[in-house]
């Protein structure tokens, strides 16, 4: 066994269990033919209802054990415990059956069929478990054998499974006695859980009949299967070998009969020893023939499935999984091998994902293919990964098995090695397709071994699924199955469930497929031609393969003749040519089709049209119908199309109100005659008039806003046309609905006028559409494709209060008070105030100290609208902020409380220009929670706990939250507890529960709630219920303990659900549900109100809860109600009171099995003892006595809800009257009938008051949503817009280093700019650019007369010398510092001075810098630390200052640049976003409340293709807003021309003209004012794209200027008075004054457009944050050398002085790098790039500099709601911020230090860069005029310093001035 044992290597394959996805094999499988045998069913479970479908079923009233498939006969063969059946194939009817057990028997005893078997162990009846069931049909045999008689096998009569074929052993003649021997008796396993597999194999060579391979579990001494006695006696061991094959002739010698093979050998057999059985616990899973109809000639194998058990005790033992091959002869003529020569066995190794580590070690079942070998695995039980993923399915080629065993083979003989023969490690890969978690699964596997589909089948709940199945040989397409109870007959697949071929392709059913003719869903067999190509469609093909079809032309006039329709048919169909075919459209109608050609894949037809007289009716409302046409072969439609049928002259009448626009824009070609007014599919229909070609050109109306006019007014409405001149002088009416028409005037070709329109509403509001009609032709409009409309409204209606009726101004509703509200003129006063406001209730009372409670104040007059309020709700002194969104005008406040400082109470105040006081006072209490009860609870949820604590009553919100983050639900709550229903979790743990009011923080408590593992139940009994219900069912199981509350329902037949009650913790009773009819169903039981699922089923079948609740394990058994009846069946029973009384009541026959305390007896109220109980007969008596009164009592018996009554029991006696007690009743009666109408009428009228008023309620809040709605649909759009829009293509456009510097260091602040600095006048060249060159003294040459200059110059080359003398330098600086007439413009210029004169030497710079910087610490450490360099104010700052601009310059232009310049575009871009007023320079985008644009002016966009030759392109399509003034719209058209192009060199808006080619006759010259400007209050209007009616697309030229237009000037500087452009100024202040369309404009509150501050924000704030990354960054490449050594200098100072405040550093660091370089930067882009810098950018940015100094502060910022837009805009992004400036801060310290050598040699080459870029003699020459003008204190000075006097530095200077005196003045004059 050994040898045997070690004959293979173990074959392995992977099954990737972690991974969704199966890998990619290593082979391709071969594509079997169908049906194909890749179907697998894995039936070890039950699960949901799939998609198969169970044709037959033949339940068992024992276990199942084996099946055997006859197909020849058509028959079955069942095996049972203690029973053997004969079903037919088809229906699986009983055609015999036989019984095999139970029998008297003991394993311990020899079988009796041995002749003097004799045993002194006692026999006991023992079931029959069957082991073998093998049919052979040579000798019309089944062999069976049982586990009973130590397993003995039986020979039964094919066809009659009932009947023994061969007695065995046989009966022996006289004169030949038959010798029998245990082995021939001992062939199965004798114990019911040891494992047996059988084949009949052909029969040997030279033999005459079939040989039997058993494989059978060792049951002897010392395995588990042994009796646990003290007997040692063991028949197994001798006579029952594990694996043996055994003569099954029983047509030769019966004497061989089962004995071993043809010559008894222990070759022939294979057992394992004594010793070694506990080692190698064999556990047989299947035996099978390989190849199973194998070729003539060729070799076929016996196989063996089983499994090396692991060791009982030993952690470390696994299972192995084997396979065992047996040769067989080939043919008759070969010879028989011995078993030991021919068994080889090899390993079988399924790993899951983590490799050979993670393996499926135990086989399950194996299915054999032609080619392949599909096993299932699972894990080894109780293993963290076998309840993940218990089983897998992995596949073998059988190829790799044979090479597995030759190589295995050759190694032990062929080549021994002792080595290779030991160590079985070698693997040979097979392939796993996917681990599958579901038992119970049809898995459908593609070429690639890759799942595509999975379904499930139940064949009986609750029975698991035998792993032997086998098709049905006579067709196989069903499938025979076997649960432990029945017998299955399977539909492997349901293909007529999927209708269309998408869905029966798709589904990836291997059997199913598209029969293409039959147009139905099929097995292939199934298929009229299915064997020829293109007639069946398979799942592998993919939905691609589907027939479809296109038909041309696919759109058809009604009015048009056609030839025929050409139908293009693609997909898998047969060739069409020579079928009878036709077109079918439905209802019958049918047209002759053909096809020219034979063809495949891509087939064209030829088809007639139907008739015009069948063509479908166009259905009302719509100009086209959809047509579908099926071509239809042999009288099939096999596939189908739609086309579409149109109608032109459909137009008019579907859309009347746009017929031209819809026609020009339908889908069909169609032409519009303006002269017939009409749609046309032929243009030559038209009269010869011109007609519109494009929606655009067709008359209409433009619609535009009326402001809304009371009921009953008079009004003249203007309307505007496009394109009217058609109709011009036309008669037309204004239609306002079908009554409502009116005169309308033509005011010009492009207006016209409605006279004198009247109109009336009996409701608050009332919109009328407005339309233009034809007078006379009331079918004929003129296009309205945007519908203009008019408000009508209605004073009296929806006002009852002032307030209310005075806040209808927002709306544009003139209103007045005066006893009612009436309309107002427009000559009447302004209304005045409203009483004061009227408060008369608050909800809730109380609140907690932390606020946030939401109050609701109702009564009158509380505000005419939000704003009146919006600050004057108070609690005594603590605020409570009202929410707009909740706000009701003047009826109803919703506010939120703020917090207080104690407890306290108060009245409630509403300040709305005057004061109102609640009678109710509202109380600020504090909340405390003392306890949790129950403490625990189920894991799956449904707890009701309650928490007590004190005024938890309070606030309007409350959350009680588990663990944190989960809300109990169900809240209810008193002053003293909170209920709730806990939520489910995860795991059984011990949770936090956290109270919290009005999402504040939890209420300190320490509440916890344990989780504990759910209830389990096992069982219910009684199974069965009458439908009536009420049967006390008893629930068993665990944990009920934990459960309050408990419901049992019935699925499906069930009435309504019982509640039951909780007995303790195992039992539960419950009353069963009544039914709708005799059945059985399942159950479900809600604990706690949660639905019970069994969790071990849902884990082990891997199914949702949900699943497993429709398939609940619980089922309950309906029967029909008990029914009863007297002894004698009599209605009436007399009875004399006083008495005994006994009922003898018969009861009907039943299956419920009711027990006697289920029965009630009642006689009227009084309960009758039952006494006897007994299945047919209930005895009980009456002991008490009846009273007389009743006269008869009726006998009822009682089962549950079950009522029966079967007789009356009469009492003798008088009978007693009791009309007085009717009559006093019926009067009782009358009156509550009376009192119930008059209150239900009086309840009536007060829901009408409030339905009435809560409308109006609804309506006055309507118009603040909708702007707010605005708001926040431009926040969740700009972003994205922002980013699509913005053009980094155009390049950044630097300053030369030379520029920045001399913008940086002279930013006005310098006499020496103002006088020098200036610009030439700028000249424009032909292409419009004006190339203009700064022209800086610094930067050009020293210009002074010649005769001058050689003194000069000495004079300057010794002052120079002079400067570069450290000495000298500070004495010098210190000098002019003393001078109180010396002020900080002439320190910053001198400091600038110094700069550039030095620039060449920055090394020296920086040491004099760094001299004056010690003196000024030493000055601000003697004061105040923290304020140094804060200002600059000395020479020494603003040296800092300018030396920080050169070391950064390279960081800003190279890292910071980009970033800066992306945001400044980002700001433009979103500020021309919105409309801009040109005057005031607000704008409806701005991160700046004071250049914030508080009006809802719509502005739409304009796209406008502009020519003009200038920077370098010649036309462009340029947006713009129609609400831009036409210079704004020239800055545009120059913005996009020029893009690329300095700003430096654009002309500018005054430079050129604008142009309008309004027709190819007509163009205008667009200016900001000319003669069509409007007047508005006094003040003339700029003119605006709007104002000139430009359309979409419009062209226009631009064009250079001859004479520049300077009248009017800059536009923002025009005189307010006089100019508006989108706001007058006095919108706000002189309400009086108002124009009438003025006072109409719609007002809104303008606090409410501060949410576009946050639209900007949002949509700026990923630039804005990339650009403050990029400042507080370092990059590793390059450093930032200057700032870490002047913090550096900053530290050792500090150090120094003792100073070690963190914060003093952090200021010092933040004022000379931050708020000294960067803020000066980010406040001032034209020192960096060449860009226009407008006010509003300027005002912009300054908000964003804001944000950057507060980010480097490291003091806390103190906000509120009365703090300053600009710091609260960005104030949650500030401690973000921070963390990045701390962060930079700390990586500047951590970088490694510089030496002095280092930073000199890197200033060195800064200054070597930019060399020569300025003329230091001018700045020299600069310089002197300081020290000329304080010559004596500089003299002074020198004098006074040891140092100077000791270098003779005052005799130079004198040299200077020497050289210097004479002529410096009048040369400079000259110059």
């Amino acid at each position: 066994m050994a040898r045997s044992a070690a004959g293979g290597a173990p074959l392995s394959a992977r099954a990737a269990a972690a991974s969704p996805l199966p890998p990619r094999p290593p082979f391709r499988a071969p594509r079997c033919p169908p049906p194909p045998l890749l179907w697998l069913l894995l039936l070890l479970g039950a699960a949901r209802i799939g998609a198969l479908e169970i044709q037959r079923r033949f339940p068992s009233p024992t276990p199942t054990n084996n099946f055997a498939l006859d197909g020849a006969a058509g028959t079955v063969y069942l095996a049972a415990v203690n029973r053997l059946y004969q079903l037919s194939g088809a229906n699986l009817s009983l055609e015999a059956e036989a019984a095999v057990g139970p029998v008297a028997d003991s394993p311990l005893c020899h079988a009796p069929q041995l002749p003097q078997a004799s045993c002194e162990h006692p026999r006991r009846l023992t079931d029959n478990y069957n082991k073998i069931l093998q049919l052979d049909p040579g000798q019309g045999l089944v062999v069976v054998c049982g586990s009973i008689y130590q397993g003995f096998c039986q020979l039964r009569r094919r066809g009659n499974i009932s009947a023994v074929a061969v007695p065995f052993p046989p009966a022996a003649p006289p004169a030949a006695p038959v010798t029998v021997f245990p082995s021939m008796l001992n062939v199965a396993a004798n114990h019911p859980n040891a494992s047996t597999v059988g084949l009949l194999l052909p029969p040997a060579a030279g033999a005459g009949g079939s040989r039997l391979l058993v494989g059978a579990t060792y049951t002897g001494y010392g395995s588990a299967f042994f009796p646990r006695n003290r007997s040692l006696e063991d028949h197994r061991f001798e006579n029952t070998p594990e694996i043996a094959i055994r003569s099954l002739d029983a047509r030769g010698d019966l004497a061989k009969l089962f004995t071993f093979d043809l010559n008894p050998s222990d070759d022939n057999i294979l057992k394992i020893k004594q010793g070694a059985k506990e080692q190698h616990k064999l556990g047989f899973v299947r035996a099978f023939l390989h190849p199973p109809d194998p070729r003539p000639g060729a070799q076929t194998y016996a196989y063996l499935a089983l499994n090396s058990e692991a060791r009982a005790g030993d952690k470390e033992s696994q299972a192995r999984s084997l396979l065992a091959r047996i040769c067989l002869p080939r043919g008759a003529g070969g010879d028989a091998k011995k078993l030991t020569e021919s068994y080889i066995q090899l390993g079988l190794q399924c790993a899951g994902g983590a490799g050979r580590g993670d393996l499926y070690s135990r086989l399950l079942s194996v299915f054999p293919t032609r080619e392949l070998l599909f096993a299932v695995f699972e894990r080894p039980q109780g293993t963290p990964a076998a309840r993940a993923a218990p089983a897998a399915l992995c596949a073998f080629r059988f190829a790799d098995v044979q090479a597995a065993i030759r190589a295995a083979r050759n190694a032990c003989f062929v080549d021994p090695a002792p080595d290779v023969v030991a160590v079985l490690d070698s693997v040979v890969q097979g392939t796993g397709p996917a681990c599958e978690r579901k038992r119970n699964i049809q898995i459908n596997l593609n070429e690639s071994m890759q799942v595509v589909s999975r379904k499930v089948v139940t064949v009986a709940y609750g029975e698991p699924v035998h792993h032997v199945m086998q098709f049905d040989p006579a067709d196989p397409g069903y499938l025979y199955l076997m649960t432990s109870h029945q017998m299955a007959r399977v539909k492997v697949a349901a293909c007529a469930t999927h209708t269309t071929c998408g869905d029966c392709v798709g589904a990836a059913d291997a059997y199913c497929g598209w029969c293409a003719l039959e147009t139905r869903c099929t097995l292939q067999q199934d298929c009229a031609n299915s064997s020829q190509p293109h007639f069946w469609t398979s799942a592998s093909e993919g939905p691609g393969r589907c027939p479809a079809m296109t038909v041309l032309p696919a759109e058809i006039n009604v009015h048009q003749e056609y030839p025929g329709m050409i139908l293009q048919i693609s997909g898998s169909l047969p060739s069409l040519s020579g079928m009878e075919m036709a077109c079918d459209y439905g209802h019958g109608i049918r047209t002759v089709a053909r096809v020219p050609g034979p063809a495949f894949g891509h087939q064209i037809a030829y088809c007639n049209l139907l008739p015009k007289d069948q063509f479908p009716p166009f259905p009302p409302h719509q100009d086209h119908v959809t047509v579908e046409m099926s071509v239809r072969v042999y009288g099939q439609n096999i596939v189908r199309a739609n086309f579409t049928i149109y109608d032109c002259g459909r137009v008019g009448q579907v859309y009347p109100h746009t017929a031209c626009t819809s026609c020009l824009s339908a889908h069909w070609p169609c032409f519009w005659c303006a002269q017939q007014h009409t749609c046309v599919s032929n243009q030559s229909q038209c009269e010869a008039s011109p007609n519109p070609t494009s929606p655009q050109d067709c008359p209409q109306i433009l619609p535009s806003s009326v402001a809304p006019m009371p009921t009953g007014g008079s009004q003249s409405i203007p309307v505007h046309l496009a394109n009217a001149a058609f109709f011009q002088g036309a008669a037309l009416e204004c239609s306002f609905g079908p009554e409502e028409t009116f005169e309308a005037v033509w005011v010009n070709e492009s207006a016209v006028r409605c006279n004198h329109v009247v109109l009336h509403t009996t409701q608050k509001s009332q919109v009328f559409p407005l339309s233009l009609q034809l007078k006379g032709r009331p079918a004929r409009f003129l296009d309205s494709p945007d519908p203009m409309t008019v408000e009508v409204y209605n004073c009296a209606v929806g006002s009852p209060d002032c307030s209310q009726c005075l806040g209808r101004e927002d709306l544009g509703h003139l209103c007045v008070w005066s006893d009612g509200c009436r309309p107002r003129g427009t000559l009447q006063p302004t209304p005045g105030t409203c009483p004061a406001p009227e408060i008369r209730a608050i909800e809730p009372l109380s609140g907690p100290l932390d606020g946030g409670t939401r109050l609701t104040i109702r009564g009158r007059n509380l505000g005419r609208r939000f704003s009146d309020v919006a600050h004057g709700v108070w609690i005594g002194s603590v605020a409570c902020e009202p929410l707009a969104d909740r706000y009701t005008v003047s009826e109803e406040i919703v506010c939120t409380t703020g917090p207080a400082p104690e407890a306290f109470s108060d009245v409630v105040t509403v300040n709305a220009s005057k004061e109102g006081r609640s009678r109710e006072r509202f109380s600020y209490v504090l909340p405390l929670v003392h306890s949790l009860e129950p403490t625990m609870g189920p894991k799956a949820g449904g707890t009701r706990i309650t928490i007590h604590g004190s005024d938890l009553h309070v606030g309007s919100e409350l959350q009680v939250l588990v663990n944190n983050t989960e809300p109990c639900t169900e809240l209810l709550r008193s002053d003293a507890n909170i209920a709730c229903t806990v939520p489910g979790g995860a795991l059984p743990a011990m949770v936090p529960v956290c109270v919290r009011f009005e999402q504040r923080g939890c209420v300190r408590g320490g509440l916890s709630f344990q989780y504990m593992p759910n209830p389990v139940i096992t069982a219910i009994s009684p199974h069965r219920s009458h439908v009536s219900g009420g049967r006390t069912i008893t629930v068993a199981g665990e944990r009920f303990h934990m459960v309050q509350k408990v419901s049992m329902a019935v699925h499906h037949i069930g009435r309504e659900p019982t509640l039951c009650k909780v007995l303790n913790s195992t039992l539960i009773t419950c009353p069963s549900p009544g039914a709708l009819s005799n059945a059985s169903a399942p159950v479900d039981f809600f604990l706690n109100g949660r639905v019970y699922a069994d969790e071990a089923a849902v884990a082990e079948e891997l199914l949702e809860p949900e699943e497993a609740q429709r398939g609940s394990q619980f089922r309950l058994d309906y029967l029909p109600d008990p029914q009863f009846s007297t002894a004698k069946r009599e209605k009436w029973i007399k009875h004399h009171p006083g008495e005994p009384l006994t009922l003898v009541i018969h009861k009907e026959q039943d299956g419920l099995g009711l027990e006697s305390h289920e029965y009630r007896v009642k006689i009227g109220q009084v309960a009758c003892d039952i006494q006897i109980v007994s299945e047919r007969v209930i005895h009980c008596s009456v002991n008490e006595s009846l009273g007389t009164a009743e006269g008869q009592l009726p006998i009822t018996i009682q089962v549950g809800n079950f009522n029966q009554t079967i007789a009356t029991l009469q009492l003798g006696g008088s009978e007693t009257a009791i009309i007085v007690s009717i009559v006093i009743c019926s009067v009782l009666l009358l009156l509550s009938v009376v009192a119930l109408f008059v209150f239900c009428t009086k309840s009536r009228r007060a829901e009408r008051y409030w339905q009435k008023t809560l409308l109006q309620m609804e309506e006055m809040e309507s118009q603040i949503r909708e702007e707010i709605r605005k708001g926040f649909a431009e926040l969740q759009t700009d972003m994205t817009d922002l980013t699509k829009e913005l053009n980094r293509s155009q390049g950044i456009p630097f300053l030369e280093y030379k520029h920045f510097v001399t913008r940086t260091f002279f930013p006005k602040c310098s006499s020496l700019y103002e006088e020098r600095y200036v610009l030439p006048s700028q000249t424009l060249n032909s292409q419009g650019s004006s190339p203009v060159q700064e022209t800086h003294p610094l930067l050009g040459e020293w210009k002074i007369p010649e005769s001058c200059r050689p003194n000069m110059e000495e004079g300057i080359s010794l002052f120079s010398s002079l400067l570069n003398n450290k000495h000298f330098l500070i004495v010098f600086v210190h000098a002019l510092e003393q001078q109180k007439d010396f002020a900080v413009r002439d320190r910053c210029s001198l400091a600038s001075l110094l700069t550039i004169a030095l620039h060449g030497k920055l090394e020296y710079y920086t040491g004099i810098m760094k001299e004056l910087l010690v003196d000024l610490i030493d000055a601000s450490a003697a004061k105040n630390p923290k304020l140094m360099l804060r200002r600059t104010e000395s020479v020494v700052e603003k040296m800092l200052t300018n030396w920080m601009s050169i070391c950064m310059y390279s960081c800003l232009r190279e890292t910071v640049g980009e970033p800066f310049f992306l945001l400044l575009c980002a700001i433009k871009q979103q500020i021309n976003k919105g409309s801009i007023d040109a005057i005031t320079g607000k704008a409806r985008y701005t991160l700046n409340e004071e250049w914030l644009l508080r009006e809802n002016i719509e502005a739409k966009p304009r796209n406008l293709n502009v020519s003009f030759q200038g920077c370098g392109m010649d036309s462009l399509s340029v947006r713009a807003m129609d609400t831009d003034t036409l210079t704004q719209v020239k800055e545009k058209i120059l913005e996009a021309f020029c893009k690329n192009v300095p700003y430096s060199q654009w002309p500018r808006a005054e430079d050129v003209d604008l142009e309008w080619f309004a027709s190819s006759t007509q163009s205008y010259i667009l200016r900001d004012l000319d003669d069509t400007s409007v007047v508005e209050d006094g003040r003339k209007k700029l003119n605006t794209l709007a104002h000139y009616k430009i359309p979409e697309g419009a062209s226009l030229a631009m064009s250079l200027t001859d004479k520049k237009d300077n009248t009017l000037g800059r536009v923002k500087d025009l005189d307010t008075e006089k100019y508006f452009h989108l706001v007058l100024p006095t919108d706000e202040l002189a309400e009086p004054k108002k124009s009438h369309r003025q006072s109409h404009r719609k007002k809104v509150l303008p606090e409410i457009y501060l949410t576009r501050l946050l639209s900007t924000k949002g949509t700026l704030q990923k630039f804005l944050d990339d650009l403050f990354k990029a400042i507080l960054s370092i990059r590793e490449d390059k450093p930032p050398l200057a700032v870490k050594y002047f913090f550096d200098f900053l530290e050792e100072q500090a150090e120094k002085r003792g100073i070690s405040d963190p914060d003093t550093l952090h200021i010092w660091k933040t004022n000379s790098l931050p708020l000294r370089f960067w803020v000066n930067i980010l406040k001032n882009p034209q020192f960096v790039f060449d860009i226009e810098k407008t006010d509003h950018i300027d005002a912009c940015l300054s908000v964003i500099a804001q944000a950057f100094i507060d980010a480097c502060s490291i003091s806390d910022l103190q906000l509120g709601k009365d703090s300053p837009t600009n710091k609260l805009l960005y104030a949650k992004e500030i401690p973000e911020y921070r963390k990045i400036v701390q962060r930079y801060y700390k990586q500047i310290h951590d970088m490694t230090p510089l030496s002095e050598q280092e930073m000199n040699a890197h200033l060195a080459e800064e200054s070597r860069k930019y060399q020569n870029e300025f003329n230091t003699n001018v700045a020299m020459a600069e310089i002197y005029k300081y020290a000329k003008r304080y010559r004596p204190q500089i003299m002074s000075a020198l004098e006074a310093n040891p140092t100077a006097r000791r270098t003779q530095l005052q005799h130079k200077f004198e040299q200077v001035v020497a050289l210097m005196e004479d002529n410096i003045y009048e040369c400079y004059s000259e110059a």
